[in-house]
């Protein structure tokens, strides 16, 4: 693990960019468990489409959660 600040490099502080980064992989997740919840439809695959739905709530809260705690620190 790096000890050093890189926020002069991309003009963000590491813990705010860690927030942004989470916020969009969870994101992506969402969108990337629709095609696995789709795939496992397709498939007949009823207890796979629920575990990946229960994911995808997952990771959208996770976003959501995310999204909440950067707002308040960026307008706190």
């Amino acid at each position: 693990m790096s000890s050093s600040e890189t926020g002069q490099v991309t003009g963000t502080p590491d813990k705010d960019y860690n927030i942004i980064w989470f916020v969009e992989a969870c994101l992506s997740n969402v969108l990337r468990l629709e095609t696995y919840i789709a795939d496992a439809e397709r498939a007949g695959d009823g207890e796979l489409a629920d575990f990946f739905r229960r994911a995808q709530e997952a990771s959208r809260k996770g976003a959501d959660e995310g999204k909440q705690l950067l707002t308040r620190r960026l307008n706190g």
